[in-house]
C-alpha cells in the first residue's frame, strides 16, 4: 500500500480513492483534506474551523477521528472553532478570545464555568 492509499485508509476514505474530489460529499471532502494535511507527517496540525458546515454527527465523527490520529501518531492539534460543543467535547485545553483579547484559558470545564466566557459565547449573564 502506498502513502496515499494508507492515508486514505487512515481517514476512512479507502473506498473513495478513485473518485474525484469534486464529487465527494462534504464530510468526505473534510476527511480527504485531513489526509492531505497528514501527508507531510506533521508534528502540529493546524485546523481552522474544521467542522464548519457539517451536520452534528459528522462534526463528532471528524473530531473523534482527529483525536485518534493525534493520539496514535503523536501529533499536536491546534484548532479554532466557533461550535462550543466541538470545543468542549474535544479539546484538552481551551483559550478563549473576545475581540482579539484572551479572556480565559484552561481545561474545558474551567473555561465553560468562567463568567466572562458564559457572557460572551454562551449567552448567559456574567
Amino acid at each position: 500500500m502506498g502513502l496515499a492509499e494508507g492515508l486514505l485508509a487512515r481517514v476512512g476514505m479507502a473506498s473513495q480513492a478513485e473518485r474525484p474530489a469534486g464529487v465527494l460529499a462534504y464530510g468526505d471532502l473534510k476527511r480527504l483534506e485531513l489526509a492531505m494535511a497528514l501527508a507531510g507527517d506533521p508534528v502540529l496540525l493546524l485546523m481552522d474551523e474544521p467542522t464548519a458546515g457539517m451536520a452534528p454527527a459528522e462534526r463528532a465523527a471528524l473530531m473523534a477521528l482527529v483525536r485518534g490520529i493525534a493520539r496514535d501518531q503523536g501529533v499536536a492539534v491546534l484548532f479554532t472553532e466557533h461550535d462550543m460543543d466541538v470545543v468542549f467535547g474535544h479539546a484538552d485545553r481551551v483559550l478563549v478570545l473576545d475581540r482579539g483579547r484572551l479572556i480565559a484559558q484552561g481545561t474545558p470545564e474551567a473555561v465553560r464555568a468562567d463568567p466572562r466566557v458564559r457572557a460572551v459565547y454562551l449567552g448567559t449573564a456574567a
